[in-house]
């Protein structure tokens, strides 16, 4: 087998996402026979290399998992807490594969997170130059009105900079001051959804992601999770341009 990336070869064990790796070696936590290693540009044959972590040497994963979960409200996206919130950890216990989770929700959010043992997806998912489309719906307080949408299609100025809705449809008025509201957005800043909303004084009750990518959340039902089709994988790495 060719010589890759240490990186990589972590990545595809299922130890860390790509970025993950990265860290680990420039903190001098990996070695490879024996050796440590910290530069990034170093490249080994996973076949022939002894690769450890930790003191710990690392399986070859070739198996790969590709889940959609749909999180619930007050669910931490991360798979370990140190204060035992609850998180993604909690949901996938009895799972032997070591998966991580592809970006984020905070915590007071819900709906679409995609889980996998898979490093190069996760990096490609999570890099802003992939521009993934999020859709998220939304149930607001407040006036909604006609102009709200083309502030949120031009685009809002925020503390971090522009940010800007590419598609926005108001789904149901509940009543003049109460409404769902459909948005898509293809960033992923902390809470920038929000953020936008509340740049322009509407409250936002509930924030449910259902689509990440080609992929939609679907029928799966709170705290439940599902493996993903054929036919997801092969819209999701065309759009991540990965070779299936």
């Amino acid at each position: 087998m060719a010589e890759i990336r240490l990186q990589k070869i972590l990545a595809d064990a299922g130890v860390a996402s790509r970025r993950g790796s990265e860290e680990l070696i420039l903190a001098g936590r990996v070695s490879v026979d024996g050796k440590q290693i910290t530069e990034l540009g170093s490249k080994f044959d996973p076949e022939i290399s002894i690769v450890e972590v930790d003191g710990e040497k690392i399986k070859s994963n070739k198996t790969k998992t590709y889940l959609a979960f749909y999180k619930p409200r007050g669910v931490l996206s991360t798979m370990t807490d140190p204060e035992n919130r609850p998180n993604l950890g909690d949901f996938f216990s009895a799972r032997n594969e070591r998966l991580f989770h592809v970006g984020r929700l905070d915590k007071d959010s819900e709906g679409l997170i995609l889980l996998t043992n898979d490093g190069d997806l996760t990096h490609r998912a999570t890099h802003p130059s992939y521009g993934l489309v999020k859709k998220y719906l939304i149930e607001t307080e407040g006036e909604f009105t006609k102009s709200h949408i083309e502030t949120l299609l031009k685009g809002v100025m925020l503390e971090d900079g522009m940010a800007r809705a590419l598609e926005v449809k108001v789904v149901r008025e509940v009543s003049p001051k109460h409404h769902w509201i459909e948005v898509s957005i293809h960033e992923g800043r902390f809470h920038i959804v929000r953020r936008m909303f509340e740049s322009l004084e509407i409250e936002v009750l509930r924030l449910i992601r259902t689509d990440f990518g080609p992929i939609s959340i679907g029928e799966t039902k709170d705290g439940r999770w599902r493996v993903l089709n054929e036919g997801e994988l092969k819209s999701l790495f065309t759009a991540l341009k990965l070779n299936y």
